[in-house]
């Protein structure tokens, strides 16, 4: 407002120098009272990990066809110049090694919807497809449970739901018997459906135990993921996925599974989504806590829990990480574990607030993943 005016106007003189009027200085100092923005902290927020996701898809709709007549200098009935429509995009679903998970994909996916056409004969554009890019191992079932798609290859693709064509113009209906043809068709509608996305593969180990055992500190002290760690139970509600990076460019993929309860093969404390993480493992890590009375009974019970959702699923190549070995009582229910385990599993004592062997244990995790490629080779975790 007082950009423009003159300095002797907003100042006044003082033994000889401009000083700001009182009425300039209570302007300035209103015009900069402008609340600031907070600042907040940058803590880092773990992403958690998603092998699982109801997807629904629709196509796009085809634009509609367009009813024109054309007038032209000394022909004012030229005959019908309706364009057709556009057609609709497609949702497609491809994939990628550059992508780990699903997080990233929406629950609901729309096609964009064709152009409608216009006169003298303008088709209406096509649109453009919706591309989602998935992690390579992605499987689609349909609401009967069916397998539609297995997107195992990089750049394999499956057009989950088609677009809608584009309508036709009236001059598309132009005949010998119909010269003036009023009819023209609207866009086709896309498809709808739901889809449900799972991952084959998500790790190359899947961390297994009982709430506070410590699975989520195990995975902070071997890798640079970071879970939330708590004192209380349940802290891991989705899977958190770490990678191990060796001195040969080798990673190793880690999944924290949320901790299991007795009687989780019944669904008990969503014990079916949580064994379902596990499945997709191809080594197991039981993580017992030895901070606890007769902690054998915790590895049994795992093993139990495992079995009941699925056969066999406990036999899979795996060792028991003994976590808390620098407690006090650590060590008395260590000798108990390893009576009862004997010669069946191989047990490493570690301290994952401490760092007590964890070196131990990235190393044994590259040996049992070196074998497991032998065994059965695969080309990613994902």
């Amino acid at each position: 407002m007082f950009a423009h005016r003159p300095v002797w106007l907003l100042c006044s003189v003082n033994k000889g120098k401009l000083v700001p009027n009182a009425f300039n200085v209570a302007l300035r100092s209103k015009s900069s009272s402008v609340k600031r923005v907070k600042l907040r902290s940058e803590k880092a927020q773990a992403r958690h990990f998603v092998d699982f996701k109801q997807v629904r898809v629709v196509g796009g709709s085809g634009g509609n066809g367009c009813s024109s007549f054309m007038s032209l200098f000394g022909n004012e009935w030229a005959g019908p110049d309706g364009g057709d429509g556009g057609h609709g995009g497609h949702v497609i679903f491809e994939a990628d090694t550059g992508v780990s998970s699903l997080s990233a994909v929406a629950s609901t996916l729309v096609g964009q919807n064709g152009e409608k056409g216009r006169s003298k004969h303008c088709t209406g554009k096509n649109a453009q497809h919706n591309i989602i890019k998935v992690p390579i191992g992605t499987f689609f079932r349909d609401a009967s449970s069916q397998v539609v798609a297995d997107l195992a290859k990089q750049k394999d693709f499956f057009i989950a739901a088609r677009g809608g064509a584009g309508g036709k113009g009236n001059y598309f209906f132009l005949s010998n018997e119909n010269r003036a043809p009023t009819t023209y068709e609207e866009g086709g509608v896309g498809e709808d459906r739901v889809l449900y996305a799972e991952l084959r593969v998500i790790a190359h180990f899947g961390m297994v135990g009982f709430p506070n055992a410590g699975k989520s500190s195990l995975l902070r002290a071997i890798s640079r993921a970071t879970p939330k760690v708590a004192s209380y139970p349940f802290t891991t509600l989705y899977p958190h996925l770490g990678i191990i990076e060796y001195d040969d460019y080798e990673q190793v993929a880690v999944a924290d599974i949320p901790g299991l309860l007795r009687g989780a093969h019944l669904n008990y404390g969503l014990g079916f989504s949580f064994l379902r993480h596990i499945e997709r493992c191809r080594n197991i890590l039981f993580v017992i806590d030895l901070s606890l009375d007769n902690s054998w009974e915790q590895l049994e019970d795992l093993r139990y829990e495992l079995d009941q959702y699925e056969a066999g699923l406990s036999n899979r190549p795996h060792v028991v990480v003994a976590n808390k070995i620098d407690l006090p009582m650590a060590e008395r229910n260590l000798k108990e574990l390893e009576k009862f385990v004997g010669d069946r599993s191989k047990i490493l004592p570690v301290s994952a607030k401490r760092k007590i062997n964890i070196d131990r244990l990235v190393s044994h995790i590259r040996d049992m993943h070196d074998n497991s490629l032998e065994s059965s080779p695969i080309s990613s975790a994902n």
